[in-house]
């Protein structure tokens, strides 16, 4: 499948957002490496190597993408030449960092991706005489809040994986292994329009109480539980991530009852999402509705993570995140219960927190799914 991106207006509008970001938080600029924040703001999906790439973006000058001269023809795949940003190319034996420095202005104080290695950050540091700081509170609520393009993808991503959850029940046979069964979960990811597959989680009987489990040569069995957490980039790279829990056979009446109360947790954590709400609350209308029954212990991770170019992204649905909801955040609503040794479930849908509530772009059945043995 050949990478796709969004226009050149969406991009600029981003360039000009983070850089007025940067001069708000009194910074001389950013520092931008490849990695999700390059990919967001100029849509290059380059990689880092030994050899400096970056995309210096001062808070109050010119764009300037700093790269070596063999790696020119790679800012074609990117919004790069489309938006005329300066580009500064370099050979082995020049200082690329102080050619970030120049662009700068020099010495300055500056923040750098989250995902810069020490590579390039230790000689940066070195040469603008400062550790520079991590742009995380600079471009982290500008990735929080999804424009209408980035929904548009989050909701196509949604409706791929729900196609693929529809499929899991073939899938789900005695007899096979957590392996064979992820290996066509794989194929069918791609086959419904993902780029390529993020993560599979089939976790069949006891392994379905480790929430990270992957998969295994364990046979499913009647009677089994099985979590099934799937997801993938879809074109132009945002996420899709939905867990559904399946029993192979007709469930053990606890077993029922136990995943209605989780059922009931994820429903109230949907329904508490809204403009105004702070993450921690929503965390907390899940986990209210488990200790309610006595299942507060076997809830053991948080409820939600913000998703969009990472699977794994802000903001993050936890207790003592006080951070207010705003329309345009996208994140997972995920309860689960875990039981070690025995079995566990989780059900996960991705919403999008609207001017009134939440969006859910995942529109699969939330009841525990029973397979035929």
């Amino acid at each position: 499948m050949t990478a796709s991106r969004f226009s050149n207006d969406v991009y600029d509008r981003r360039l000009r957002a983070a850089a007025s970001a940067a001069g708000d938080a009194g910074l001389a600029g950013l520092v931008i490496t490849p990695g999700y924040d390059l990919r967001y703001l100029v849509g290059s999906r380059a990689q880092t190597f030994e050899r400096l790439t970056a995309l210096v973006l001062p808070a109050d000058g010119e764009p300037t993408v700093v790269v070596p001269r063999l790696e020119l023809a790679s800012l074609k795949e990117s919004a790069i030449p489309e938006l005329g940003l300066r580009v500064r190319d370099w050979v082995d034996g020049d200082d690329p960092y102080a050619l970030v420095a120049e662009v700068l202005g020099g010495t300055a104080t500056v923040a750098v991706t989250d995902s810069m290695p020490a590579l390039h950050l230790l000689p940066l540091a070195g040469v603008l005489g400062a550790v520079p700081v991590l742009a995380t509170d600079v471009l982290r609520r500008l990735r929080m809040i999804k424009d209408a393009a980035e929904i548009d993808a989050l909701r196509k991503a949604g409706a791929a994986i729900d196609r693929v959850h529809a499929r899991v029940p073939e899938f789900l046979k005695p007899g096979r292994t957590e392996a064979d069964v992820a290996a066509d979960i794989a194929e069918a990811i791609v086959a419904e329009g993902h780029s390529e597959v993020a993560f599979i989680i089939v976790g069949s009987g006891p392994h379905g109480a480790d929430p990270h489990h992957e998969c295994s040569d364990r046979e499913l069995r009647v009677g089994d539980i099985v979590v099934v957490d799937i997801g993938g980039p879809y074109e132009p790279g945002y996420n899709s991530d939905c867990t559904r829990t399946y029993s192979i056979g007709e469930p053990d009446p606890e077993v029922a009852r136990r995943y209605a109360v989780l059922q009931r947790a994820q429903q109230a954590a949907v329904a508490a999402v809204r403009p105004g709400v702070t993450a921690e609350q929503v965390d907390a209308a899940a986990r209210d509705v488990l200790a309610a029954e006595g299942l507060a212990e076997a809830f053991v991770h948080r409820t939600g993570h913000g998703i969009g170019l990472s699977v794994h992204e802000e903001p993050y649905i936890v207790a003592g995140n006080t951070l207010t909801l705003q329309p345009g955040m996208a994140f997972s609503v995920e309860p689960g219960i875990y039981f070690t040794g025995e079995w566990g479930a989780r059900i996960e849908d991705i919403v999008i927190v609207t001017a009134d509530g939440a969006e859910p772009v995942n529109h699969r059945p939330h009841e525990l799914i029973v397979v035929p043995a």
